[in-house]
């Protein structure tokens, strides 16, 4: 095995961005030197992804990231260029060129499906489906880098045994393992804030149809959100903590247990208002149509019914609109504290 300085030589690798500096005409001496000097050109790119990784775990828009996304591309396009100055080693410049081939699909990636990323955030939460596409592309996007990363690092082990070099596995650099962990934090929470997402649009659409009155919309919508909760329940029972922290998965647990608490017994009051709302009008319409010289003693009391049964009904709509947004509004502030304490603690 070769040595240098009579030491064990220890090089680390990133599996997911890389950066380069000038090497225009240098010339390397050994095959340590030129491994060396490729490892110390990843840092900017990491720091750059770092960076984007980090404001969108502290719940910032794409959108309004955009630059730090455009200094990706550039940090990216001068990796490439530099790199691709490298002389081959030994007449060899496959290690050389996969650096090259992997920085410009990390390019693409950026380039062309974090772009589209970008888009899709626009229009994301208009529906479940359009929530999942969103998300489903940026896992996509990630699986790219990783599977290049991977491939990447088979040249890298290559190189090395084909020049008796002996690399130290595991020896990240921080932002890499920052990376890396950011990635699996991401796909947690992915999951279960799909499973919120879900109830949190259905309720959406029941709230649509009480606003517009419609009691059969109001019923296919409950009905539809206390089995969404119910689902939801479920699945976040079979779910781990993450690392020992099961924060989210509480959070996640509570809000949809106030959404099937609201379909399963607040709502009532509400449906049944509309309900009697809709019997008063028909019976006020009559009672006023009829001369007060034709009205019955039972039209009379029918009337008064109706007039006293719309009034509780009033009273029974209002308290449990005040108890739901209230409790809506408390459960809704946890899931959002909780969801950002729990990016910014592991991202």
């Amino acid at each position: 095995m070769k040595t240098l300085l009579n030491k064990k030589i220890r090089l680390t690798f990133l599996f997911l961005l890389l950066c380069s500096a000038s090497v225009f005409g240098q010339e390397f001496s050994n095959p340590v030197e030129y491994m060396n000097f490729i490892g110390e050109q990843y840092a900017q790119l990491t720091e750059d992804q770092w960076a984007y990784t980090r404001a969108i775990a502290n719940d910032k828009k794409a959108k309004k990231i955009e630059s730090k996304r455009q200094d990706l591309l550039n940090s990216n396009k001068s990796a490439q260029a530099k790199i691709k100055k490298m002389p081959a080693y030994n007449g060899n410049t496959e290690y050389r060129d996969s650096v090259v081939a992997f920085l410009q699909l990390n390019y693409d990636v950026l380039n062309n499906d974090y772009a589209k990323i970008v888009d899709m955030e626009e229009i994301a939460e208009q529906s479940y489906d359009l929530m999942e596409a969103y998300l489903l592309a940026q896992e996509v996007a990630s699986e790219k880098l990783k599977s290049a990363g991977e491939m990447l690092s088979e040249t890298e082990k290559k190189f090395a045994a084909d020049n008796d070099i002996t690399l130290q596995e595991g020896e990240k650099s921080k932002n890499a393992k920052r990376l890396e962990k950011a990635n699996k934090v991401y796909k947690y929470y992915n999951e279960i804030y799909l499973i919120f997402f879900k109830c949190y649009k259905q309720e959406a659409y029941l709230l649509d149809a009480v606003n517009t009155g419609d009691v059969n919309a109001m019923e296919q919508n409950k009905n539809a959100l206390l089995t969404y909760a119910n689902e939801g329940l479920d699945k976040l029972k079979k779910l781990k903590a993450f690392e020992g922290d099961n924060s989210l998965i509480e959070a996640g647990k509570e809000i949809l247990d106030f959404y099937k608490d609201e379909a399963e017994n607040e709502l009532g009051d509400i449906v049944d208002f509309f309900v009697k709302k809709e019997k008063f009008e028909t019976i006020n319409e009559a009672f006023e149509a009829k001369k007060k010289n034709k009205r019955t003693q039972e039209d009379v009391d029918n009337f008064n019914q109706a007039v006293n049964d719309y009034n509780a009904a009033t009273e029974a709509y209002n308290k449990a609109n005040e108890i739901l947004n209230k409790s809506r509004g408390k459960k809704l502030d946890n899931w959002n504290n909780t969801a950002t304490k729990f990016t910014k603690k592991n991202v």
